[in-house]
């Protein structure tokens, strides 16, 4: 008995401990100088942050404002929290192939507690978790919103809606299991239904797969997965309950059928074309590019697990996908910053701007992909910039991000909610 006393008192007292760490004080931050991501230009001021919001930005906040708890970074450059499209936070990252099916949800949640923290001590202050079996996402996403562990904000699609036998189905057991993913559904009316059973048990977004993928056992990545109609059922029925729609959708057939039917971003887009580029400015619609992947997959995906079957698949895929991310940007496309962490381990999301850099954006580009452009496909209008009335996400590196885009993989700075988290 006195040693459950013991353990209530420790639990309770570190319960103390992370709720005083999440309260929000007044706050003025005084960095070496604010990256304005709109424009590029690079200012010296301060910054007032009360109750999570930025309520002023001016160069002599310290001053008029003595008695604020004054936070010095004079090494810093700060610049609005980061954003990732795409995530899968949920389950052991270091699982491939037939050894995800030896993990229960209950395991793939708590590696998801770890994989939030990670997220989010990197940079990452909002992501979009695009696939997630028992709504373990949602769990996860309402476990950070209360302050019960550390994360990035979510926005979370639940299980991934997919046709029978397709990519967001499992494949890996045979016929004996009659097993099939959460998220299967056939026909315009089943797929509507799908939809609003992940309204229901607590979902703000839909993802489909519109094509097969690399990583799913016998799908080719260009043949395209369900109807135009069954796809248009899809976005109608998520958009009428204010839902966003993500499709992953690798082959071109796919992508173009998605963009018609009216989804809000594409994932991968690997075989686009530059007709299709065009349709997807004139629909409005985000491509979400993960074009780092590529080289974990191919580079330690062997010792990680990963069937051969996806291996040979990205092989062909990758190259494809970056000399069309080129095109996109040339193109002027709309792009989001999506990564598919997941696949590889969680907290290096930041490595992908670089490939973006060198792929043709510029730095301020890569960053914007991230920052303002992924909050306009998010539906969120108040963060992405550093500016006042906004939300007080914002980070800190050393160093200057333009001339060097690699500085925002040593992130130093991390607040949320006006909440400092790492320094």
């Amino acid at each position: 008995m006195k040693k459950i006393n013991k353990l209530s008192l420790t639990i309770c007292l570190v319960c103390l401990l992370v709720s005083s760490q999440l309260f929000s004080e007044k706050l003025i931050l005084s960095p070496k100088q604010i990256l304005d991501v709109n424009t590029g230009e690079l200012y010296q001021s301060q910054i007032l942050v009360e109750e999570k919001i930025i309520i002023k930005i001016d160069k002599d906040l310290s001053k008029k404002h003595r008695d604020i708890k004054l936070v010095n970074l004079p090494e810093l450059t700060l610049i609005p929290g980061l954003m990732d499209s795409h995530v899968h936070l949920i389950g052991n990252a270091k699982l491939k192939g037939y050894e995800s099916i030896g993990e229960s949800s209950y395991l793939s949640t708590i590696y998801g507690v770890d994989n939030a923290k990670k997220t989010l001590l990197a940079g990452f202050t909002t992501v979009r978790n695009v696939g997630a079996g028992n709504y373990a996402d949602v769990a996860l996403k309402q476990a950070i919103d209360r302050n019960l562990v550390l994360g990035p904000t979510m926005i979370v699609s639940g299980p991934a809606l997919g046709i029978t036998g397709g990519h967001c189905d499992s494949n890996i057991l045979p016929y004996d299991y009659d097993h099939k993913s959460q998220g299967v559904a056939d026909g315009p009316w089943e797929v509507r239904k799908m939809v609003r059973k992940n309204r229901k048990y607590g979902a703000n977004l839909i993802k489909f797969c519109a094509t097969g993928g690399v990583m799913s056992k016998n799908t080719n990545v260009n043949n395209k997965q369900y109807t135009l109609e069954e796809m248009q059922a899809i976005v109608d029925e998520a958009h009428s309950l204010g839902m966003k729609v993500a499709a992953h959708a690798h082959g071109l057939e796919g992508i173009k059928t998605a963009i018609i039917a009216g989804v809000d971003s594409i994932e991968h887009a690997s075989y686009i074309d530059d007709e299709t580029i065009e349709l997807a400015k004139q629909k409005g619609t985000y491509l979400s590019m993960d074009v780092y992947v590529s080289d974990f997959i191919l580079g330690e995906g062997k010792d990680q697990g990963i069937l051969e079957e996806s291996l040979q698949k990205e092989r062909v895929v990758g190259k494809v996908q970056r000399q069309n991310f080129q095109k996109s940007v040339k193109a002027n496309a709309k792009i989001s910053f999506g990564t598919d962490a997941g696949i590889y381990p969680h907290g290096r999301n930041a490595i992908q701007f670089k490939y973006m850099v060198e792929w043709g954006m510029t730095p301020l580009q890569a960053i914007q992909a991230s920052t303002v452009n992924t909050a306009e496909l998010f539906g969120l209008a108040n963060i992405g910039n550093i500016n006042e009335g906004f939300e007080a996400d914002i980070i800190g590196i050393k160093g200057n991000p333009l001339e060097d885009i690699t500085v925002l993989e040593d992130v130093t700075f991390v607040m949320k909610d006006g909440v400092i988290f790492k320094q």
